[in-house]
């Protein structure tokens, strides 16, 4: 945490697994879990298992209980710097607050996967592995891709 005002809650039973041991893909990193700006938030529920992967709050990024989060996961909500199409030049010098990230509970995230600002994933979803999430993704449905885009409507199949 490098903003004193920032906070990073971590609820009961939930893994953090930096380690290749035994796990089942290769693994890049270890995990990263930063909150960077003055009162951002990072909550993640119990029962979580989170592999190697960054999760990067300027802003606020919710998860909840019982998600699985596969290796090599980036998880960010804002983009660093702003668009500053008006004066590109100064682009550098610019910074951008985020959009909140919510990941509702029960939800599997693949390997691979990029998360970025604004989106909420509904409860139950699963992210297939290598995608790029930036839009809202429906409770109890498969979404895959760059961009994600819907593949299985459990709702509608009748799982």
């Amino acid at each position: 945490m490098r903003n004193p005002t920032a906070v990073i809650t971590i609820g009961n039973n939930t893994l953090l697994n930096s380690s290749n041991t035994g796990y089942h893909i290769n693994m890049h990193s270890s995990c990263k879990i930063l909150a960077d700006r003055d009162k951002a938030q990072i909550t993640i529920g119990s029962n979580c298992r989170i592999h190697g992967t960054c999760i990067h709050a300027y802003n606020s990024i919710k998860i909840g209980d019982n998600v699985l989060i596969a290796a090599n996961t980036q998880i960010i909500d804002g983009n660093g710097h702003q668009l500053s199409f008006d004066n590109t030049s100064d682009r550098i010098n610019t910074t951008d607050k985020g959009k909140p990230i919510i990941i509702e509970s029960n939800v599997w995230i693949g390997a691979n996967c990029f998360i970025l600002g604004g989106v909420t994933i509904g409860e139950g979803a699963v992210v297939s592995a290598n995608s790029v999430v930036h839009k809202d993704v429906k409770p109890n449905t498969i979404v895959g891709g760059n961009p994600a885009k819907l593949i299985k409507d459990a709702n509608k199949i009748g799982y």
